[in-house]
């Protein structure tokens, strides 16, 4: 049986390394999570045609939304206050990167093939279906943990609740679950097709997935503020997430 094909998104850069030009950057613990987990990974080029990537996810069995840069706050919030502005750190590459992920999502729904969302994915899917975000924690939130730990970024640094019965309560085998902690935008308002099933001490949105019944629009999405892909290979309950992902991957492609 071949492996299931796994999109995964990368960074837009607007000077690469080989010849300072417009490039794509990824970290390769992503495509080692997938790997590792029985998938295989490609990532998706830089590109906002609605044609192309909907002809990407057509050959894909799913796709992998990776961690980044900030998403534009004019996506979820008219206003801001100047202060927290300064901290959002947006380039025109950014905006590419937001508008290119837009119209992945539109088709990964359009196209009812699974999804994983990580970190900044986890925040622009939920601003894709309707939802909001924390611009900046420090100045917006000032009584949270300190969630831009970037220096244990491989290393467990809290824990987060998961809702009994939900998808990555199933996939970990419990109701706690240890975490990296690596942003400082999160999610506010949560989108109208998502629940909460993951949630730090302070409140702090770590988890989401489609309301009950939510099958109808995806077999699989699950969306995590954490890395799991820089845990995955010390941390079984880590890797349980790739594995769980992947095998749904593989299991729609036979359909």
């Amino acid at each position: 049986m071949k492996p299931p094909l796994i999109l995964v998104t990368p960074d837009f850069d607007s000077r690469g390394r080989e010849h300072q030009d417009r490039s794509i950057s990824l970290s390769l613990r992503y495509l080692n999570a997938v790997t590792r987990a029985g998938g295989l990974p490609v990532a998706i080029p830089a590109t906002s045609s609605q044609r192309v990537i909907a002809e990407y996810v057509r050959s894909a069995d799913g796709v992998l939304l990776t961690g980044g840069n900030d998403v534009q706050p004019k996506l979820y919030t008219r206003t801001l206050p100047k202060s927290v502005k300064r901290t959002v750190k947006v380039t025109p590459d950014s905006g590419q990167r937001d508008l290119s992920e837009l119209l992945l999502i539109d088709e990964v729904f359009r196209q009812h093939k699974p999804l994983l969302a990580i970190c900044r994915g986890h925040q622009i899917l939920n601003v894709a279906l309707g939802g909001s975000l924390v611009a900046d924690i420090p100045r917006q939130w000032p009584k949270a943990l300190r969630h831009g730990c970037n220096k244990e970024r491989n290393r467990v640094v809290h824990d987060v609740r998961l809702t009994p019965g939900s998808l990555l309560a199933k996939i970990t085998g419990g109701l706690k679950l240890g975490v990296n902690s690596t942003h400082h935008q999160a999610v506010a308002r949560v989108a109208p097709l998502l629940r909460v099933t993951a949630a730090s001490e302070d409140g702090m949105v770590e988890g989401l997935e489609l309301k009950p019944g939510g099958s109808r629009w995806l077999p699989f999405l699950l969306s995590v503020q954490f890395h799991p892909e820089r845990l995955e290979d010390r941390y079984p309950a880590h890797h349980a997430i790739f594995q769980s992902f992947v095998r749904v991957c593989a299991a729609c492609r036979y359909k």
